[in-house]
């Protein structure tokens, strides 16, 4: 079974987490962010990976979650959603981004999911509008969904909000607070790079105006 401490000692290992305090990147939202996540690196290191798979099924156990299928997002939560399926011996499903333009034009692949409890699976959890766009499309598709799980969400205030209202839990496997003790212990980033990211997670929005880069 895998702690949170495990999964983040796993992303750190793997080269997951990328700190760049004085060097912000930009996310698609327009957000600026001195750090960074890359779990697609997860399949090509299967010991870590493990860690993550075990840390999901603790959770599933742990937060008593009913699961008859598992679905993950296009596409960064396939991988993880196909390898948890596979261990638990469920089934499972993805849902696409946008329907296709041809063929059955569907955004939810795989198999019939009506009147079965779906779980969801992201990578990574920032506002959460993909995976509550993606939540949206199984519900049409007459699932229940009540569970989203992720590798690591950035915990924002904004996400919490949006996942409570649209009446599903998120579980996480591991935090950013766990991956920053794991990354100063291992020299990744030094105290004062800490403190950068722990005011970015405080409060994202303000984040780049308060360290000067606006």
């Amino acid at each position: 079974m895998s702690s949170r401490r495990e999964v983040a000692e796993a992303l750190v290992e793997i080269g997951g987490v990328g700190f760049r305090p004085s060097d912000p990147i930009t996310f698609k939202s327009g957000i600026k962010s001195p750090v960074y996540c890359d779990n697609r690196r997860f399949p090509f290191h299967p010991k870590q990976w493990r860690t993550v798979i075990d840390g999901f099924e603790q959770m599933i156990v742990e937060d008593a979650i009913a699961v008859d299928v598992v679905g993950g997002v296009e596409a960064a939560g396939i991988p993880h959603s196909a390898a948890l399926g596979f261990h638990l011996q469920k089934p499972s499903v993805f849902i696409r981004k946008e329907a296709k333009g041809h063929g059955t034009k569907k955004r939810v692949e795989g198999g019939d999911v009506k009147g079965l409890s779906v779980m969801l699976v992201e990578d990574l959890v920032t506002t959460g509008s993909s995976s509550l766009a993606a939540i949206e499309a199984l519900r049409e598709e007459g699932a229940v969904v009540d569970d989203c799980m992720a590798i690591i969400s950035y915990g924002f205030a904004e996400a919490v909000e949006a996942f409570a209202k649209a009446g599903v839990r998120l579980h996480a496997a591991t935090d950013f607070e766990a991956v920053l003790e794991v990354a100063l212990e291992r020299g990744v980033i030094d105290d004062g790079g800490a403190t950068v990211v722990r005011d970015w997670l405080r409060e994202p929005h303000g984040w780049a105006k308060r360290q000067g880069f606006e």
